[in-house]
């Protein structure tokens, strides 16, 4: 391949990976503009009166008993505002990061090699689409109680996936420390998020599954017994988090729906589960989704066999390997390949056919979805599955199974296409997702527009009540800011229920606020 090929190849991955970066880098910025609202101020306010454990132990015997979702939002509030500004771009940085990290892994796994520009602008897409698919852009990405509850146990658990892929190279002892290591994160997820832990029990349920038939074979044994640890970790954190005093206290306000086993209960839980999916459907637009998908296949495009250099390809789970660290050869079943190219079709999962495999991703991706529609439905009762943030612990999944759909396709073109034919196909993915990008534009807009108009609002008055409460004043006036549809002071029917009041009088420390009319009598 000429130089002049190369770089022909390299330029429309180069165009998505600059198109979906720059989205981004504008999303990260948006950070700067985060103010408080809905359970912002009490996190923020508990955090400075009762510290990181007074805020955790708060959470499990008074609140709903998830500890560690009160250990991050203590940790996020420890120094004011600065964490919930930053916490965006960690977000972003860290999920990008995983998914190259994951990919290269994973190419390297298969014997082939994947173009880093390729790898970096489907590592891109996704978390573009993330954000700005979902029904609310705001609280998947600025919102801190949301991002740590709904958006940060997913990037989680797809590093715990490259700890495991990387122990599984690495001999005995460092398989057991992702064994144990995947044990406690378990634990640690079980009580911060109990629809992302029915979406990991799963997911790792089905690994488990696949791995049954290469039990007796050093590989098979570890996917099975970290799949185990797994799910046995979740299960404690969420046998800690549902007995606890303040999961408890929840569920008399938000009592179960009904026996979730009832042949009645079953059928409204997949008549929401259904109604999720038209919802995401009409909302964000099927064609937009179609941006995972060719990002899928322009990386699919792009790439190449292994060098010569490597030993014969097998099945993923491989054992460790020596000298250069590439997988040895192995007496499991060989991956299997296309026509000269030596395309990888798709990795055979043990104990399932060829034939079946492709429909993995989309099976394992209906069965998370319809998990997390049956914990919002005994959680909260009819309504849950309204409650959108949470449908960002399966939207990862969807992305990441699009983008391999794509890519399967991608490398099934590569096969049948001359080069010059190759590069013309990779040019016209590339513009369809900078098209899906494109769609994306108006979204981003307004929650630039949203936030910042916010930010201006909420510095001024927020001036103005801590100069009045300096000079003595034990009730304040308050205008609620309404953003992205979150709880502000005033909404409860009563006082009494009116937790979001309570929670600004205290994080100004002032006895109670009182609601201001906004100028033409119209709530901004």
């Amino acid at each position: 391949m000429t130089p002049r090929t190369t770089a022909s190849r390299r330029r429309p991955a180069l165009a998505v990976a600059a198109g979906a970066g720059a989205l981004l880098a504008v999303s990260a910025a948006l950070g700067r503009y985060v103010r408080p609202t809905s359970d912002d101020w009490c996190a923020a306010w508990k955090t400075r009166e009762l510290g990181v454990h007074g805020i955790t132990w708060d959470f499990y015997t008074t609140q709903n008993g998830r500890i560690a979702n009160a250990f991050l939002n203590g940790v996020t509030y420890t120094a004011g505002l600065l964490g919930p500004k930053l916490l965006p771009a960690f977000l972003l940085l860290t999920l990008a990061t995983g998914l190259v990290v994951l990919g290269r892994t994973l190419a390297v796994r298969t014997g082939r090699e994947a173009p880093l520009p390729a790898l970096i602008a489907a590592a891109l897409v996704l978390p573009a689409l993330l954000v700005y698919a979902s029904p609310l852009p705001y609280q998947t990405l600025l919102w801190a109680p949301s991002t740590i509850s709904h958006t940060l146990p997913a990037i989680i658990g797809l590093w715990l996936i490259i700890w495991a892929l990387w122990a599984q190279r690495r001999g005995k002892r460092a398989r057991r420390a992702a064994v144990l290591g995947v044990l406690a994160a378990g634990v640690f997820l079980g009580t911060l998020s109990e629809a992302f832990s029915a979406v990991a029990l799963v997911l790792a349920g089905l690994a488990g599954l696949a791995a049954l038939a290469r039990r007796r074979t050093p590989d098979g044994r570890f996917v099975l017994t970290w799949c185990a640890a797994g799910c046995l970790g979740l299960l404690a954190g969420l046998a800690l988090l549902y007995t606890s005093p303040g999961a408890r206290a929840r569920r008399r306000v938000h009592p179960p729906a009904g026996d979730p086993f009832s042949t009645a209960e079953l059928s409204a839980t997949v008549h929401d589960w259904l109604r999720v999916w038209e919802f995401l459907g009409r909302a964000a637009g099927s064609w937009v989704w179609l941006g995972a998908f060719t990002a899928g296949v322009l990386l699919g495009l792009a790439l190449r066999t292994a060098p010569l250099s490597l030993p014969p390809l097998t099945a993923p789970h491989l054992p460790p390997a020596s000298g250069r660290g590439y997988p040895r050869p192995a007496t499991d079943t060989p991956v299997r390949r296309g026509a000269d190219s030596g395309m990888v079709v798709l990795p055979a999962l043990p104990g399932i056919s060829g034939r079946l495999a492709p429909a993995v991703p989309a099976l394992a991706v209906a069965l998370a979805s319809l998990a997390v529609v049956a914990a919002l439905r005994l959680g909260y009762g009819e309504g849950g599955w309204t409650y959108y943030r949470t449908w960002n612990s399966f939207l990862l999944p969807l992305l990441l199974a699009l983008c391999c759909y794509g890519m399967l396709a991608g490398q099934a073109l590569a096969t049948r296409l001359r080069p010059r034919a190759r590069t013309v196909a990779a040019l016209l993915t590339a513009a369809a997702t900078l098209g899906a990008l494109a769609g994306l534009l108006p979204e981003v807009r307004s929650l630039a527009t949203e936030t910042r108009d916010r930010a201006a609002a909420w510095d001024a008055q927020d001036s103005r009540i801590r100069t009045e409460a300096a000079a003595g004043a034990t009730a304040v006036g308050y205008q609620p800011l309404h953003i992205a549809g979150l709880t502000e002071p005033f909404m409860a029917k009563n006082a009494e229920g009116d937790w979001a009041a309570r929670c600004v009088a205290g994080f100004y420390q002032v006895d109670r606020i009182e609601p201001i009319e906004p100028r033409g009598g119209a709530t901004p």
